[in-house]
């Protein structure tokens, strides 16, 4: 078929092995475990395993949020699951989310291990363990969790749509950047008219939708996503830039955001976490090779 000729599905469709684009060598159609690899155990409770994309980011800013009110129960061990190189597809990474889609926290902290998967799962896990960051009042509470699940609804429309078309697909398809790019553009566009009315995402208090929704609709107007700031004109959501700068001047959020991290500058890189003075030690030679950049 040439490249003018549309294309007609076939009654069956066939896997193609290394027709993905830049994820080819990892993308199947069936689940499961791919080879026997255990996963480290460090030693604290809670055992994190992810990687600094949106979905991670998630995870390790709450963490750190926890923490920074005071909640030294929270403390956790950060280990970086590569995902181009398929360590999700280990037989105990898969143990702990059967998805084998990063991020997945085990807690040891009772009698039995429990696992989580799955970012906003994760988020109401540790809101809940901890009573931070969810409002216990029943109408606050609906309105955090209905925007926690409009991210988790949403943000394929961001990552797998308008993310894979624009960047990492091997043909650039117009009509599905145009379809993506659009719901992409509403989405930002809801976002700002409710960041018009009102400080954070759920009202008055910063909550786990904040936590949520920053590392994607935050990242794209502060162009650290798919380098498309301005083929999506971020400048024209003020409200959501506003809410997006004052959440990434938290400290807890510029930690999470660089725990799991291993590209970039590498002062903004924490491979692993295992104790807050891992924030403490990064070194001259790190900053020196961020001025050479």
């Amino acid at each position: 078929m040439s490249a003018n000729e549309p294309y007609v599905p076939p009654q069956v469709w066939q896997w193609k092995p290394g027709n993905g684009g830049s994820f080819s060598n990892i993308n199947r159609p069936v689940a499961g475990p791919t080879r026997d690899k255990t996963l480290p155990v460090g030693r604290h409770p809670l055992q994190l395993y992810s990687l600094a994309t949106p979905n991670g980011v998630k995870v390790t800013i709450m963490l750190e949020e926890l923490l920074e009110l005071g909640h030294e129960k929270a403390q956790y061990d950060a280990w970086p699951i590569q995902i181009k190189n398929g360590e999700q597809l280990g037989s105990g990474f898969v143990e702990v989310n059967p998805n084998s889609k990063i991020p997945a926290l085990m807690d040891r902290s009772g009698a039995a291990p429990v696992r989580v998967f799955e970012s906003g799962a994760i988020l109401m896990y540790l809101a809940e363990k901890f009573g931070s960051f969810l409002p216990k009042e029943v109408p606050q509470r609906t309105e955090c969790l209905s925007w926690l699940f409009w991210q988790m609804g949403s943000a394929p429309f961001v990552g797998g749509g308008f993310g894979h078309f624009y960047a990492y697909a091997p043909v650039k398809i117009e009509y599905a950047i145009d379809r993506y790019a659009m719901e992409v553009k509403r989405q930002l566009d809801v976002l700002n008219r409710l960041l018009g009315e009102r400080p954070y995402i759920a009202g008055e208090d910063y909550t786990i939708a904040d936590i949520a929704i920053w590392p994607w609709y935050g990242g794209l107007v502060r162009g650290q996503l798919y380098e498309a700031s301005e083929f999506l004109q971020v400048s024209e959501y003020g409200n959501v830039q506003r809410w997006a700068e004052a959440v990434a001047q938290r400290p807890a959020v510029k930690r999470g955001w660089m725990v799991n991290r291993t590209w970039g500058l590498p002062s903004d890189q924490l491979h692993e976490r295992h104790d807050p003075r891992n924030f403490e030690t990064k070194t001259q030679d790190q900053l020196d090779q961020d001025k050479k950049r």
